[in-house]
């Protein structure tokens, strides 16, 4: 009996490997896999933008829609006339492509059927881009690459696809222990429970109305309202250490009884404290030229409400939003599977009053030794 041979390069491949590497990705990113969802009205910290996967372009337009500022009109006073326009504060997202590919070597080296090939490339490739999207992630969320010395991204890395890399806000930017910039912070500066709470305290208090500051509306799982903040594993460390009276755990209790435990919002977390859930990875950003003397190593920490950041991807006629290529070289000794990705990812900034303003989200820097 014959044996079936899907070629090189064969649509029925392409189609189906295209489609299983996207669902692979979104497995192996920390950021799809917990903190993302599709549409503007999403209350995660990171939004999925479909406009241009369906659609030819490279920019997404997305807006915030202010509060509305007027007193109310009592009695039979005239309201005609004194109506409050809506105020539309409007921020932009382009797209780029990438791409990455693997070698699989001569026809003596594979030894392998085609089909194990495929998947091998599909394996490595998934966790590739996975890791990519979290690098690029963290990178633009802080607003810096940082000395993390584990990224694919050079140290002097400055953004993709025409969306710049911009630093935190000054209403958006918090601190360790009495530092008020990254300028004066000292090794004391530690992550404590207490500036999670001071951060969420600043969350629930901060801007709206006629202050033109935003305000950081709070992620939603089962109904309940919630922030996400992600620390450093060495901040985590700090956290653990923190000797306040009952600190680690108050927070360790409030884990065991976390609402909406099952949510990916919650998948992994170290506890939850002030209704901020929360979280470790070795791939927040880290700086060493912090402090007075610029020898202080930092941590930013990202604490997050709903649309810290926004992500899209762009589909070239496919319908998928990561391609699958592959081709023979060396007089067809070798066979070489590259994949691509259209897309971009920035975190949210509206200018506000004049003032960019970064949204949803508080970069907070503290004192984080290499251990």
């Amino acid at each position: 009996m014959g044996k079936t041979v899907v070629g090189v390069n064969s649509p029925i491949a392409v189609k189906r490997f295209s489609g299983n590497l996207a669902l692979d990705v979104s497995q192996a990113s920390y950021f799809a896999k917990r903190f993302a969802a599709v549409g503007q009205g999403a209350k995660t910290p990171i939004q999925l933008l479909t406009d241009l996967e369906s659609e030819a372009g490279d920019l997404i337009s997305y807006d915030l829609l202010a509060e509305l500022r007027m007193a109310p009109i009592e009695g039979d006073n005239t309201l005609e006339g004194k109506e409050e326009r809506q105020r539309f504060y409007t921020d932009e997202l382009y797209i780029d492509q990438a791409r990455g590919g693997v070698d699989t070597g001569g026809r003596m080296t594979r030894k392998r059927t085609l089909h194990d090939l495929r998947m091998r490339a599909k394996q490595q490739q998934a966790d590739w881009w996975g890791r990519i999207q979290d690098e690029l992630t963290f990178i633009y969320l802080s607003g810096s690459r940082g000395i993390n010395p584990n990224f694919n991204f050079p140290l002097n890395y400055s953004g993709r696809a025409n969306n710049p890399l911009t630093a935190p806000t000054i209403n958006q930017h918090l601190f360790g222990g009495d530092a008020t910039a990254v300028t004066n912070i000292d090794a004391a500066d530690k992550f404590t429970l207490k500036l999670v709470g001071d951060a969420k305290t600043r969350a629930d208090t901060q801007g709206g109305g006629a202050t033109d500051v935003p305000v950081i509306k709070p992620c939603v799982v089962d109904g309940e309202e919630v922030f996400v903040l992600v620390m450093h594993s060495w901040q985590e460390d700090d956290l653990r250490n923190d000797t306040s009276t009952g600190a680690w755990m108050d927070l360790q209790k409030a884990a065991a009884a976390s609402l909406g435990a099952k949510s990916p919002l919650f998948k992994s977390a170290l506890g939850m404290h002030r209704g901020v859930v929360l979280h470790s990875h070795r791939n927040v950003i880290r700086h060493n030229d912090h402090g007075a003397g610029q020898n202080v190593q930092t941590a930013r920490a990202l604490f997050m409400g709903a649309q810290a950041g926004v992500m899209a991807f762009g589909s070239p006629g496919t319908g998928m939003r990561y391609g699958w290529h592959e081709e023979t070289r060396d007089n067809g000794n070798k066979v070489v599977i590259t994949t691509s990705s259209i897309f971009g990812l920035k975190k949210s900034v509206f200018e506000m009053g004049g003032v960019p303003q970064d949204h949803g989200l508080f970069s907070i820097d503290t004192a984080c030794a290499a251990r």
